[in-house]
């Protein structure tokens, strides 16, 4: 099967390639990936929870999570920009599950970013958030076209605003936070991405009368794959996972490595404590967590809204488990991975993946 490679237009941008990186938190895309993702033609994509966990700003002690992360971001944005040239375009991804959501938001807008991706929730706030930056592209990620016309619906009526792309997630594929609210839905056949894409590009043109671009994401690995996607209406992918995996990426030598490692029966699915679930290497945390022994270190920053651990210390930290994965700390990290991760074999160069996949 040969498709013609789409055009994908976000708002007022339009990346040489028909390709988002996706936003992996704390850490994992951070400025060295988005920069790189950005000046190779992609859309290169910052994720702003945790971001500031390795600054020198940042102390545990002082309580100063929130404001620190809001100037990391911008700085962030900044050293990406470097990167990726006045001609790349960059994005942050913000979780609606923050405790400072709308806090991130604006950091982000004002910080520089092109396109705010936003998902985990969904973002019926976020026009009012960017509402002094009319030139960013707001896209929320969704796994359905319910989800896309409810937030079509109430940015129309409230904020005379339309969205200016949907990705949409496939819970059976993607990492981290999946598209979906229980463990029953993860492999839901109505959201798988033949079913979901083709759903919400009819409902772009029937029901919108709006040509924005319906990205896929989810289990995207080669050429192959996006072929399939664009032949079902998508005008552009959301890759996470290949690209955690890169000299670029802005994790550990340790955690590549454990994407490196993974076999098929090492993926697993957990409740997150957000209340989410989320798809993770299984590792000594993971099978502890899954046995209901696991222990906890003290909370990073009140970061979520809803937080189990938080409220009831059922969990765990979720951000010091994925800081912990950042650095490569195996016996105690949530590394977080797509389905693909058994893909991973070696790392790679970001040109070289690009290359392989439009050229």
């Amino acid at each position: 099967m040969k498709t013609e490679l789409p055009v994908l237009k976000i708002g007022k941008y339009q990346p040489r390639y028909p390709l988002i990186q996706g936003g992996m938190g704390v850490g994992i895309s951070g400025v060295k990936l988005a920069g790189n993702v950005a000046r190779c033609g992609g859309v290169g994509t910052i994720a702003s929870v945790g971001l500031c966990h390795d600054s020198p700003l940042f102390k545990l002690e002082k309580h100063n999570y929130f404001e620190v992360n809001v100037i990391v971001i911008k700085e962030s944005l900044a050293a990406a920009r470097k990167i990726a040239g006045e001609d790349g375009i960059l994005a942050v991804n913000c979780m609606v599950a923050l405790t400072d959501y709308d806090t991130q938001v604006r950091a982000a807008a004002e910080g520089g970013a092109d396109i705010i991706i936003s998902g985990a929730g969904l973002p019926l706030r976020l026009p009012d958030y960017t509402k002094d930056f009319p030139d960013v592209a707001l896209v929320p990620i969704v796994s359905s076209a319910k989800a896309a016309s409810l937030i079509t619906r109430h940015w129309e009526k409230k904020y005379n605003r339309s969205p200016d792309a949907f990705v949409v997630e496939e819970p059976a594929t993607a990492g981290g936070h999946l598209g979906a609210t229980t463990m029953e839905q993860v492999y839901d056949p109505a959201l798988s991405l033949d079913v979901a894409v083709p759903e919400v590009v009819k409902y772009v043109a029937e029901e919108m009368k709006s040509d924005i671009p319906v990205i896929a994401a989810g289990g995207i690995w080669d050429r192959s794959d996006l072929e399939r996607v664009f032949a079902l209406g998508a005008k552009g992918v959301q890759m996470g996972t290949r690209f955690a995996c890169t000299e670029e990426g802005d994790a550990s030598d340790r955690f590549k490595q454990a994407y490196i490692d993974a076999q098929e029966e090492d993926v697993v699915l957990i409740h997150s404590p957000a209340g989410l679930p989320g798809r993770a290497i299984k590792n000594p945390f993971v099978t502890s967590y899954l046995e209901g022994k696991v222990e906890s270190k003290p909370c990073f920053a009140n970061c979520l809204s809803h937080c189990r651990y938080r409220k009831t210390r059922e969990t765990f930290c979720i951000a010091a488990a994925l800081v912990d994965a950042f650095n490569g700390n195996w016996d105690t990290g949530l590394f977080f991975c797509g389905s693909n991760v058994t893909k991973v074999h070696k790392i790679e160069r970001v040109p070289d993946i690009i290359k392989e996949l439009f050229e």
